[in-house]
């Protein structure tokens, strides 16, 4: 208290000697180093100094040179610069800086400040370097800062700023040399008065949501003392002027995560000096300029995820500064010239995804500085250039190609170096190389999907740093090994469809990181083992198709991460165990066994357990005869009939009896409750009507929750829907798309007044907490409109429709199909709003009615999903309303829903989820009727991935996909529909698995 009391007189002070200095007349020279003082003091009052790092400054100090961060003129003994970076100061930038008129460098970068940047800072006319970057800066740009003259240095990047850039900003910075909003959530074009800045050096506007057609670059061309030049990850459009020649100082230059499109500007190569050049991630088509060729000093190219075409150059070689170069992504074809070779500086060559084919040129090896090479997913044939296993090579894609031979046996440089070896999907074959233990640093084996027919790789106990072994469907034979886990680092293990025989090793137990245990399709036998159940982390146990025996050990059960099991077609017998994941398996995940005791399958339960004990009917007190015979009098054998009968026959009599007294006690007990029932629903519509007639401020309501209201809206809602435009019709009512003025588009649901609650304080409560679901992956309720005869909902617009439009109703001429990338999207964003949904409301907000109709999409194809929750606004939620309510659902409702007493809960939504992601995948409808039969998709899809053809059913317009991304998701979507709702993971494990899903694999690997 007494230090803030202090300040507070401190400033109070100086506004009185500033005003005793313009009446008297007193010389800056005796007050000016006060005001250093004091000015630095006020400002950090407002702060929170962790380290410390104000210490030495002092009120009771005459000036501020000494300071620790602070620096001054020698000569006037003003305070210069102020720096104080990485300090983990957090506060607001508040008032004090704009006294020091002298100050010339203001650094408080890599901090945590808030609040807006101070218009108040533009009156420190002497500043020439400004840097707020890596705060959490909020709030527009303020134009006063036009005013500020001298400065060169301008650095606002990684904060959260928003709105334009203002238009005039650049007026009168003629002198700015540097220039970056990066990291932001700035929108719009680039101002034109930048283009006045004739000496920008460095300019980084990437990362923000920046917008324009190509006539702005005309501008930028025009700023000819350039060096850097950085508008990644905006949404710029269109073709990219040939003007970019005019640079000729340009160093780097960063277009990629764009909306660019057409030719690469021809005459890119004359810019003499450029060092990097990124225009991956957008829509780039046509050949390669021949121009490039001339950029002899170039280091760094890529071009990956564009639509290139044309043959790979012939003159890369002369390129002989590259050191990173991505093609990834295009449609390049034709052969790799032997003049790569020529590359020696070259550490990354990225070709995947192209249409190259041919023999890799052996001349590839050449490239002795080549750290990682990837070809994956072209062409190519022949065998592998054993000269690229001699070099020191971190990672070798060369799956899904053609590849032939044998796997090269590496070298000494490659036994220290490789990190990631992936083969899968060629036509390799013979035995794994003996030296393949060698690789000491190995974290990614995959040699999938060819024709290896050795046993498991030796000594796998020199895997020390291994986290994924992948070698499905090969001819590998033998027996597991018992030391493959010796490492304790093997987070996923896949053998499936191979030759293994003998039993699953007790040792799996030391696999205490796997994740992922996958087995299948092989001739393993014996019983499955107890020290499976140590796995703790284990999420998916595939172990189907094998000759398996003997009971499931009741310790499995105990696996609380079990996502998924196949235990299906082995010699399985006895109990489950007792774990939710075994007890809800689906019929497919069990069938083909002996005698598994579950209610899904029809055959025979075998129990190991002891028998019973069993009523002996000679157990008696009866006299033998001397052959130790009973006597077979008549009377002894009446008594033994009748003793032997009576037992059973009383409990049948028990038990016939006690079923007829609990059907009718039940059913007189269901007759009270629906009676209850009955007079508590009466009660509630009297209460309410009663309420009606009470008063007339009833009649009406209508709120809008922070838009302006219509006085047309209250008299006449008839007449905005007439104005109106029919865009859709659901089980709820009707969607308009209606205009509220100043450019303001809504959706409009006139609500079916069937069932809705009719008390408008029911109605507004309700309605009002669906208003507080406020999430970007939701559409925002605006607002409602209550009367007798009308229920209005306002919402979002959205622009591009609906997903079920975009699906099933997309014309092929006028739009494109939704891309992967997009699908993915949509799947992630959906989940994620029903996650929060689901999570932050008690009790959780439940859809009830989740299908693409109800995902409407932005226009960047983000998710919202609408309609949520509004089961709430019915005045009751009985298995009548959901028959008639979501008969137009048919294949997303959950199966619990038509067969079971009402159940409603989150599983139902999830259920829905899964369904929309396989018909995202696929492309199909949930339900399709033939001529002769009915296809359901989820079963479909499930006979597929059985069949190992799940890739049949992606959808044909989707041409290009990840092949690792799009199976799991389909598995996902599977689990997400499994018939038992308890198997359904929750969203927010849906949303954790996807994430997983999209990390690309050398990450991924380095989260296990």
């Amino acid at each position: 208290m007494k230090v803030t009391h202090l300040l507070k007189l401190l400033w109070l002070s100086w506004v009185s000697i500033a005003s005793l200095r313009r009446c008297f007349c007193i010389s800056d020279s005796t007050l000016q180093l006060n005001d250093d003082v004091l000015g630095l003091i006020v400002f950090k009052s407002d702060l929170y100094d962790p380290s410390s790092a104000f210490n030495s400054w002092s009120e009771d100090d005459n000036s501020p040179c000494s300071w620790q961060h602070v620096q001054c003129n020698p000569v006037t003994g003003r305070v210069t610069q102020v720096s104080l970076d990485n300090l983990g100061l957090s506060g607001k930038i508040g008032r004090g800086l704009e006294k020091l008129q002298s100050l010339q460098v203001l650094s408080l970068s890599h901090n945590n400040f808030t609040g807006n940047i101070s218009p108040e800072l533009s009156s420190v006319s002497s500043l020439n370097r400004l840097n707020l970057s890596h705060n959490s800066l909020s709030g527009i740009i303020p134009i006063e800062l036009a005013s500020m003259v001298g400065l060169k240095f301008l650095d606002f990047s990684e904060n959260s700023l928003s709105g334009p850039i203002p238009d005039k900003l650049f007026d009168n910075l003629s002198s700015l040399r540097f220039v970056s909003f990066a990291g932001n959530f700035l929108e719009g074009p680039i101002p034109s008065s930048l283009f006045q800045c004739s000496s920008l050096a460095f300019l980084n506007l990437s990362n923000n949501h920046l917008s324009g057609n190509p006539s702005f670059v005309n501008g930028i061309w025009s700023l000819t003392r350039l060096r850097i030049l950085d508008l990644s990850h905006n949404s710029f459009s269109g073709s990219v002027p040939d003007g970019v020649s005019a640079l000729h100082n340009l160093k780097e230059l960063y277009l990629q995560g764009n909306r660019f499109s057409d030719s690469l500007p021809s005459n890119i190569g004359f810019c003499p000096h450029l060092s990097r050049l990124d225009f991956s991630d957008n829509l780039f088509t046509g050949a390669l300029p021949n121009s490039l060729q001339s950029l002899n000093f170039l280091s760094f190219l890529k071009l990956s995820n564009n639509m290139m075409t044309g043959n790979f150059p012939y003159w890369i070689g002369d390129m002989s500064h590259l050191e990173f170069l991505d093609f990834a992504g295009n449609s390049f074809s034709g052969y790799l010239p032997e003049s790569i070779g020529d590359l020696k500086q070259l550490n990354y060559l990225i070709l995947s995804d192209n249409q190259l084919t041919g023999e890799v040129p052996v001349s590839l090896a050449y490239c002795s500085k080549l750290s990682v090479l990837r070809l994956r997913g072209n062409g190519f044939n022949g065998s592998i250039p054993q000269g690229l296993f001699d070099l020191g090579l971190k990672e070798i894609d060369l799956s899904k190609n053609g590849f032939d031979g044998s796997i090269p046996p590496g070298s000494s440089p490659l036994f220290d170096s490789l990190q990631i070896l992936d083969l899968s999907n060629n036509k390799l074959r013979g035995d794994i190389p003996a030296e393949m233990g060698l690789f000491s640093n190995l974290k990614y084996l995959n040699l999938s999907w060819n024709y290896v027919q050795s046993s498991l790789p030796p000594k796998l106990e020199l895997f020390q740093n291994l986290k994924v072994l992948d070698l499905r469907n090969n001819a590998i034979h033998g027996s597991i090994p018992e030391d493959l886990c010796s490492s304790n680092g093997l987070s996923i293990l896949q053998l499936d469809g191979n030759s293994l025989s003998g039993p699953i090793p007790e040792e799996i137990g030391n696999c205490s990181s796997l994740t992922l245990l996958s087995l299948s399709h092989n001739h393993l036998n014996g019983s499955i083992p107890k020290a499976i159940s140590k796995l703790n982390k284990l999420a998916i146990l595939k172990l189907e198709f094998n000759e398996l025996s003997g009971e499931i050990p009741l310790e499995l059960g105990r696996l609380d991460n079990l996502l998924a099991v196949n235990i299906s077609y082995n010699r399985l017998e006895g109990r489950l165990p007792m774990g939710a994941i075994f007890q809800n398996l689906d019929q497919s995940a069990l069938q083909g066994n002996l005698g598994i005791c579950s209610p899904l399958l029809k055959g025979p339960c075998k129990m190991n357990a002891s028998k019973p004990l069993v009523f002996n009917p000679f157990a008696y007190n009866i006299p033998m005869n001397s052959n130790n015979t009973l006597p077979e009098s008549s009377n002894s054998s009446r008594i033994r009939d009748r003793k032997f009968l009576r037992f059973p026959t009383i409990i049948a009599i028990v038990a016939a009896i006690s079923i007829v007294i609990g059907v009718l006690v039940v059913s007189l007990l269901n007759a009270s409750a629906r009676k209850n029932l009955s007079f508590v629903d009466t009660a509630l519509e009297s209460m309410c009507s009663s309420s009606q007639r009470s008063g007339s401020s009833a009649t009406v309501r209508f709120t809008l929750f922070g838009l302006k209201s219509s006085e047309e809206w209250v008299n006449n809602p008839e007449s905005l829907l007439n104005k109106a435009c029919e865009i859709g019709n659901g089980v709820f009512g009707t969607v308009y798309k209606a205009s509220l003025g100043e450019g303001r588009i809504v959706a409009i649901k006139k609500l079916t007044t069937s069932n809705i609650l009719q008390c408008p304080d029911d109605f507004d409560r309700e309605v009002r907490i669906l208003g507080n679901a406020r999430h970007p992956n939701l559409v925002t309720l605006k607002g409602y409109y209550w009367s007798p005869q009308y229920q209005l909902l306002m919402s979002d617009y959205a622009p591009n429709g609906s997903l079920h439009s975009i699906l099933h109703e997309r014309s092929a001429s006028s739009t494109p199909p939704l891309s992967w990338a997009n699908r993915f999207k949509i799947i992630l964003g959906t989940a994620k709003g029903l996650a929060y949904l689901h999570q932050s409301f008690h009790p959780p907000i439940i859809h009830y009615n989740l299908k693409p109709s109800n995902i409407m999409l932005d226009e960047n194809y983000n998710p919202k999903i609408s309609d949520f929750g509004l089961a709430r606004l019915l005045t009751k939620l009985d298995k009548h309303v959901i028959s008639s309510r979501f008969q137009s659902a048919l294949g997303y409702v959950a199966p619990e829903l038509a067969c079971q007493s009402l159940r409603v809960n989150e599983k139902c939504d999830i259920y829905g989820y899964g369904v929309m992601i396989l018909e995202l995948v696929t492309g199909r409808r949930p339900v399709e009727y033939g001529e002769d039969d009915v296809v359901i998709l989820s079963d479909h899809v499930r006979v597929l991935l059985e069949q190992g053809n799940a890739l049949d059913c992606v959808d044909p317009s989707m041409t290009d996909y990840p092949e690792e991304e799009v199976l799991p998701v389909l598995k996902l979507g599977l689990v997400c529909t499994s018939q038992i709702p308890s198997s359904r993971p929750s969203m927010a494990e849906v949303v954790q698995i996807l994430r997983v899903i999209k990390t690309p694999v050398p990450q991924r690997m380095e989260m296990f």
